[in-house]
């Protein structure tokens, strides 16, 4: 069986990956051709754990192809996967122009039977729209070939997105005919095998299911930042009514953990995209409207206790980050908590000094020279005033607090992840914030 993926970013190129692992063969498509050359030579243009060698070796035994043409990589292919982008909208909305286009391309390409799958995260309704261009470009052609459309979300957490794809918890399938159950029954065989079950539904519920998830995932980040900025209010401590929670069977102890927001490519968008899919239905979504809100203004957290602690006279104050991608594991800051603290910072006079294990070049990509690059945790902190904890990366868990103490001119310790014990912090001698905590 071949199958074609289109758009080789990050959800694209984790999914031909996988699938080629599992024996099927893969072409991936994209326009930008310093990606394509760059995959021809086994580098992926993203980082995620264990991809690059799972690349290579399929590239090796010939299960992996690469091109700039659909028309090229639609040759003998039976499904056609669209990856690609969803940027929101200035309202929020969904961005479908490259859904469109490629689908606009697949009917006028298309020489036999081609099942099109939407793997990118749109809309309800966005299956009725691809398939509307698909026939328009078959009747310009005077074309009578059959096709199909499904939508298949895809459920992939960056930084454990290979062992999400090929240990899924479900595959959700969406599909109109039996045709296309039939085909995607096939394609995720090798799964289902190892008995991941693949749940098959109406289009438009399998469309909703990736919005309603990632909405409840946010919403619970966000619930728990609420309690824990009201924990330090009232003088409790938020790890243990976390711990109280989740014990609960009916809540569960996942998504519970409060920080500085969340941020990367799903979350925001997607919340975005609800809310703004139920305006246009005539309805509000006031909880994820709440979650929104609430998400914003913890991104500025660390910011206004770094404010409140010194009284507000912070110009020309240096502030050590520790870390700058929005979650361990990968190299994206796409909507990073870091950036709008680096931001804030600015604006108040003070200045960045930054390392990152893996985000470094992302964030020079991002914002130049805007900040100060260090090799490591130790020399961020040389001739720091103070220091921010902003992502969780293993490699900050057991720092030498006697060198943290001595290289800062105020030891305080800001944890935007609660990642410190508190009192260990104290007992070295450090001033300790955190999230929720006293």
């Amino acid at each position: 069986m071949k199958i074609t993926i289109v758009g080789s970013g990050y959800v694209g190129l984790v999914t031909g990956t996988c699938f080629a692992e599992m024996g099927t063969e893969v072409c991936c498509v994209d326009v930008n051709e310093a990606k394509i050359a760059s995959l021809k030579k086994g580098v992926p243009p993203i980082y995620e754990q264990g991809l690059e060698d799972m690349l290579q070796a399929n590239i090796a035994k010939g299960r992996m192809s690469f091109t700039t043409s659909l028309a090229e990589g639609m040759d003998g292919a039976e499904v056609v996967f669209s990856a690609v982008g969803t940027p929101p909208d200035e309202d929020g909305s969904a961005d479908l122009h490259y859904v469109l286009e490629v689908a606009r391309e697949v009917g006028r390409s298309m020489k036999s039977y081609v099942l099109m799958v939407t793997k990118s995260t749109v809309p309800v309704g966005t299956a009725r729209k691809v398939r509307a261009v698909i026939e328009e470009e078959l009747a310009k052609r005077g074309a009578d070939i059959p096709f199909d459309v499904a939508s298949n979300p895809e459920f992939l957490k960056e930084g454990s997105a290979i062992k999400d794809f090929m240990y899924p918890e479900r595959i959700v399938v969406g599909v109109d005919s039996d045709r296309a159950k039939e085909v995607m029954t096939r394609l995720y065989k090798p799964f289902t095998l190892n008995g991941h079950p693949v749940l098959f539904m109406d289009i438009p519920s399998a469309e909703m299911t990736k919005y309603a998830a990632n909405s409840m995932l946010a919403t619970r980040i966000s619930f728990m930042n609420d309690i824990a900025n009201l924990c330090e209010l009232v003088g409790a401590d938020v790890n243990s009514v976390r711990k109280g929670i989740g014990s609960d069977s009916r809540i569960g102890s996942k998504f519970l953990y409060p920080g500085i927001g969340y941020g990367g490519s799903c979350f925001p968008k997607d919340v975005k995209a609800l809310v703004r899919t139920a305006e246009q239905n005539g309805y509000t979504m006031k909880v994820l409207k709440a979650v929104e809100d609430v998400n914003a203004d913890q991104k500025t957290l660390l910011y206004r206790k770094f404010m409140q602690r010194f009284d507000a006279k912070v110009e020309g104050m240096t502030v050590a980050f520790w870390g700058l991608a929005f979650k361990p594991g990968t190299d994206d800051m796409r909507e990073a908590p870091s950036l709008v603290l680096i931001d804030a910072l600015a604006e108040a006079g003070c200045k960045v000094r930054a390392y990152d294990p893996i985000s470094m070049d992302e964030c020079r990509r991002r914002i130049g020279g805007k900040i100060a690059y260090c090799k490591d945790m130790y020399e961020t902190i040389e001739g720091a005033d103070v220091v921010f904890l902003i992502t969780e990366w293993t490699d900050f868990r057991f720092p030498d607090w006697a060198r943290v103490k001595a290289a800062l001119r105020y030891p305080v310790l800001f944890d935007g992840r609660n990642l410190y014990d508190p009192e260990e912090v104290r007992r070295n001698g450090l001033e300790y914030h955190g999230v929720g905590i006293l």
